[in-house]
């Protein structure tokens, strides 16, 4: 098994440097359009790809990976919808339990099921709060889970989540509002769930500006992942990650 990158992001969260993580989703991408985005991607100085999707109905997660690895050194994290979604080639996996939910398939069932094979992958294993906050529109995960989003206003249930998922041995907490969310997740939320846990925050789902992403580090957020808007806009890398690295204060 892999080892070594939790380590680094512990280190990055504890020097106070933020990181900006580009999602592609096999589903909705070619050969042509990873060229373009790791082209894009490099010196922008992006710091992670996050590969994954709810669904992946395509049969070309390896070689997407392989795609990458081949090309840079930028590290690529696993986001899986589902078990089958692991691939040794990736650098590590997050592996996402559902605490925001009440669905025990999200929360236990499928990764016993998965178990066995993701030990064999020898992945670095990154067990991960997932927590899901509502975005103003519905979400293939919300949809997939059978589960209901946390409130947006509801900062408190988020912290008290979050806090519970430490608590139980999470390495990561995961905030997401979703692909496409009309709204994304307030500086108000990231900021109660940051100062209430020890661990680094990944924030995702409807970030469509830089400074949506600023704002998200200086709340709190340690990782900022932005995938939909650079599905249809892939320039927006370098401003991103701009903007990411920019909210760095050195002490």
């Amino acid at each position: 098994m892999k080892e070594g990158f939790y380590k680094k992001l512990v280190e990055r969260k504890q020097q106070a440097k933020k990181s900006f993580a580009v999602l592609i989703d096999p589903d909705k991408v070619d050969a042509l359009t990873i060229d373009k985005i790791i082209a894009l991607s490099v010196p922008a100085k992006v710091d992670y790809f996050f590969i994954g999707g709810s669904l992946v109905i395509s049969s070309h997660l390896d070689e997407c990976i392989q795609q990458i690895k081949a090309s840079c050194n930028i590290p690529v994290v696993l986001f899986p919808g589902s078990p089958s979604q692991v691939s040794k080639y990736a650098d590590a996996l997050l592996y996402l339990s559902l605490i925001s939910g009440r669905n025990a398939e999200l929360l236990i069932g499928q990764h016993v099921l998965s178990a066995p094979f993701v030990k064999s992958s020898g992945l670095e294993i990154m067990p991960t709060g997932y927590i899901v906050v509502d975005g103003g529109a519905p979400t293939t995960v919300s949809y997939i889970s059978n589960a209901a989003p946390i409130p947006c206003d509801k900062t408190d249930i988020a912290m008290c989540t979050a806090m519970a998922g430490e608590m139980l041995g999470m390495k990561l907490i995961y905030m997401d509002a979703g692909s496409g969310a009309k709204h994304p997740i307030s500086e108000k939320m990231i900021e109660k769930v940051s100062s209430s846990v020890d661990l680094p925050i990944i924030v995702g789902g409807g970030i469509i500006e830089p400074e949506k992403a600023y704002l998200n580090c200086k709340a709190g957020a340690d990782i900022v992942v932005v995938g939909n808007a650079i599905e249809k806009d892939a320039s927006l890398i370098n401003e991103m990650c701009a903007a990411v690295h920019s909210s760095f204060v050195q002490a």
